[in-house]
């Protein structure tokens, strides 16, 4: 017996909604995305975030058909890779990912980094929207945008993206690409929202005395964080338990003063890419 998604959901501009939680597969092994993923749609997880670059959407599309859930009661990201950006690309692009899937749509698609030096992301930006108008994605956005980037979009008209996924953690707050996006009605979604462990961000005093007095995990406690903060959060890990552990955030609340200590971990602390230099 499969059962719908019963968490958080948050609306996105395009109408439809997101679970506020998904699971992701950045760095999954190709070999071992079915059964990791898999055992994520069987702990409740209803939202899988991939991309063609992470070379696993055949591994996602097995897990997904061997599951038995409706294909209503799940929320499938997957994104353009830089190197397929450009008007004819990009539709090439989302016809190899939904084969790879085995799906006839997905819920959300994003240009995965906008690579202003090779300045081809508002011509694929129109390309996204043809995709949406063709049924092949519910609705578009953009990921590792910054403000910059964004304005040039909203400058041409047309669609609004529904998200902008970036990366988000205590150390890495984004604040002005959070609040710029926020204010034309932009969901932010926070890739490695944990510090991909790249930073002692377990340790922390704000952050472990918020764990003991709430009887839960530092991990969860972050993952909490960002859930009242309004961050769609889709946290990884190839390990079941923790797999279960992260999607048990929803029975807690932090208090005011505990979010506060935790935000003022702020130390533009980048552990990925800048979004001005990967093209």
């Amino acid at each position: 017996m499969t059962t719908s998604w019963t968490g958080p959901v948050v609306p996105l501009n395009s109408g439809a909604t997101i679970p506020q939680v998904g699971f992701g597969v950045f760095k999954v092994d190709p070999a071992e995305t079915e059964h990791i993923v898999s055992d994520a749609l069987e702990l409740g997880y209803r939202h899988i975030d991939t991309a063609a670059i992470y070379g696993n959407e055949e591994g996602v599309g097995r897990a997904i058909a061997a599951s038995g859930i409706p294909r209503e009661d799940l929320y499938i990201t997957t994104k353009l890779w830089n190197s397929d950006q450009g008007t004819t690309s990009a539709h090439d692009a989302i016809d190899a990912s939904l084969e790879k899937l085995g799906l006839d749509f997905v819920d959300l698609y994003l240009i995965h980094w906008p690579t202003p030096r090779r300045d081809l992301y508002r011509e694929s930006w129109k390309a996204l929207q043809q995709i949406q108008a063709d049924g092949k994605t519910t609705s578009i956005g953009v990921s590792n945008f910054l403000v910059e980037h964004l304005e040039k979009l909203l400058a041409d008209g047309g669609a609004v993206p529904a998200v902008n996924q970036i990366e988000l953690h205590p150390a890495l707050q984004q604040r002005e690409v959070v609040e710029f996006s926020r204010s034309h009605g932009i969901q932010i979604e926070a890739w490695g929202p944990l510090g991909q462990g790249k930073y002692p961000l377990f340790v922390e005093p704000s952050v472990t005395g918020a764990a003991a007095a709430h009887g839960k995990t530092p991990a969860q406690v972050v993952l909490r964080w960002h859930l009242q903060n309004n961050n769609i959060v889709f946290p990884k890990s190839n390990s079941r338990a923790r797999v279960a552990e992260n999607l048990d955030i929803f029975d807690f609340e932090l208090t005011d003063g505990e979010i506060a200590a935790i935000s003022s971990l702020e130390r533009d602390g980048r552990v990925g890419s800048h979004p001005n230099d990967l093209n």
